[in-house]
Parts: C-alpha cells; structure tokens; sequence
C-alpha cells in the first residue's frame, strides 16, 4: 500500500463496508448523543481537551466541509473517558468561515461536551452518519495514538464516524474514533449490572 492512501482514508455511508466488529457496530451506529449513551455506561464521565486553536484541515475532510485541501479551520480535539479511561476520541473543525452565530458556544466549550450542546440546539441540523477504518498512517490514527502515548502496531486499525452539522450557515464536522478500550467498558458494565 502506497504511503499516500495510508494518511487519506475513504469514508462510507452504510456501516457493512467497514467490517466493524459486531461488539463494536452498536457504538457506530447509534443515534442520538454519544455524550449520554457514555455517562449511561459509566459511574464517571468527563471530557478531556486536548486543544482547540487554529489548524490545517486534514485531506480527506475538506471537500466535506467546503475548505480547500489543507485550508486553515478551527479544530478541537478531545478524549472522552469513563472512569477515567479514554474511550473515544473526538476530533472536530469548523471552517474559518463560520461566525459566532453560527456557533456561538463553540470556542468557550473548555471541558464541556460539544455533543449536549449540538443535540440540545433546535437550530442545528445534523447530516447522515460516514463511517471508516483509520490504519495507523492516518493522522487521526497518530493523534489518537500520541493523545494516549502509545506507539502503534502495523495492523491498526481504529474504527471512525463523522457527522457534517449545520446551524445558520456554518458548518461543523465532528470526527469521533472508537478505542478498543471502549469494548472491555461496555462488558464491565453488562456484568456489573447482572
């Protein structure tokens, strides 16, 4: 495999062309907020954030979000942990473009979940779910990997789904990547409740 096609990934609209693990498909496809279906499955939820400033855009999320390959965008990323184990993490950009009212919480968010803040927002209209597998050459892979200081196996493969938002005119894509940590917390907490 050619390193160009590693850092690039193409994303899908039907969950079977990624060949999730089935523990994990539930976690991929649900509905509604992640935010509540993870303080569901765990005594203590919190958000860590990793940064929030300006960035490039990443390759394969620019024709998305209308930003030409390797513009300049507003970027967050977070790790969601429960019980103090990172579970998910959460990647998402904002075009330069957009305004405060647009996304007026967006950049006073610190550790607050962007997810209860979209899904408690009439305003905002959110677009079909895209799914992926990040190999360990994908940048979302690397930060994954940095955010958690590990280094990465050759045959990564890290399960991904990104949601395109709308509110007014501005768009905002969030980007979240399922941790294998994840599967042990969902069979944790069926035992615990048995």
């Amino acid at each position: 495999m050619r390193g160009g096609s590693l850092r690039q990934t193409r994303w899908q609209r039907h969950i079977n062309a990624v060949n999730a693990p089935p523990a994990l498909r539930h976690w991929l496809v649900g509905g509604g907020s992640l935010t509540a279906r993870l303080r569901a499955h765990s005594e203590a939820f919190r958000v860590q954030c990793l940064h929030q400033e300006t960035a490039r855009c990443l390759a394969d999320e620019a024709a998305a979000i209308g930003v030409r390959r390797h513009g300049r965008v507003w970027e967050r990323e977070v790790l969601l942990r429960c019980d103090n184990t990172p579970v998910v993490f959460g990647h998402t950009v904002v075009p330069m473009t957009a305004t405060a009212t647009d996304w007026p919480l967006f950049s006073a968010l610190g550790e607050r979940s962007l997810g209860s803040t979209l899904f408690g927002d009439r305003q905002v209209r959110r677009g079909p779910l895209e799914y992926a597998r990040l190999r360990a050459g994908h940048p979302l892979a690397r930060r994954v990997l940095a955010a958690l200081e590990r280094e990465a196996p050759e045959d990564l493969i890290l399960y991904a789904r990104r949601c395109l938002y709308q509110r007014h005119q501005g768009l905002l894509l969030v980007t979240e990547v399922f941790l294998p940590t994840l599967l042990s917390l969902a069979t944790e907490t069926l035992n615990n409740t048995r």
